[in-house]
């Protein structure tokens, strides 16, 4: 079996990407990155230092000086501070877009995306792992669903984790970012001509992660 396996699943906000890769890690055995929360975590600082996340200039003046940390058991740590729960709350999922839309902040973390993948057998989510990051990753997944049923699941995700919010708002929110994470003009949102394209909307959890599991396994012949 080739070594070092690297395994790229993308697509957009609330597709369920971090939830399925997690699993389905968990059971090839495989190093789990996910890219969104290192995103989430630099939004985090940027708000925590006063700055307009909307403003680039003012965003990008924080490289460098964030540490970002993914703990084996899914916590994050940002500066010395875990912000495992902040990173979900709403204040970040409205402005993360604008971070990860920034060049300077995307070189930044993909260079430590990189790195990790390096390490061992991994599978990492995105936007644009299969396009960019991890270009020749052995494996490409597009996971997709529908706008609605993306917004059914973030709401719920969000009222079963105490995060205050209204499905307009969700809804609202997650087509803003489609639209920011489809049109940035450094490595937009979109499948690799390599990529298999999966529709969820209408696929349960274990079903998504049985689908994406068997795909690995028979390409990979593990």
């Amino acid at each position: 079996m080739k070594k070092n396996i690297s395994i790229a699943i993308d697509g957009p906000a609330a597709a369920g990407k971090s939830t399925v890769a997690k699993e389905v890690a968990k059971r090839l055995g495989f190093i789990y990155i996910d890219t969104g929360a290192m995103y989430r975590a630099f939004t985090w600082a940027v708000l925590e230092a006063g700055l307009d996340p909307k403003n680039e200039e003012e965003s990008c003046s924080l490289v460098g000086k964030v540490n970002i940390e993914l703990q084996p058991n899914g916590m994050v740590i940002c500066n010395g501070t875990d912000v495992t729960k902040e990173i979900r709350e709403f204040r970040i999922s409205s402005n993360v877009s604008y971070i990860a839309s920034y060049k300077k902040i995307r070189l930044e973390l993909v260079e430590q995306q990189r790195k990790i993948a390096k390490t061992g057998n991994c599978l990492m989510d995105g936007r644009d792992i299969g396009t960019y990051v991890l270009p020749n990753a052995d494996v490409k997944i597009f996971q997709v669903a529908s706008l609605d049923e993306r917004t059914d699941r973030r709401y719920k995700e969000n009222l079963e984790k105490g995060i205050e919010c209204t499905r307009e708002e969700v809804y609202s929110d997650l087509k803003k970012r489609d639209y920011i994470d489809s049109n940035r003009a450094f490595a937009p949102l979109k499948p690799a001509e390599d990529s298999i394209v999966l529709d969820t909307t209408s696929m349960f959890f274990e079903d998504v992660v049985e689908t994406i599991t068997d795909i690995i396994k028979s390409k990979m012949s593990l």
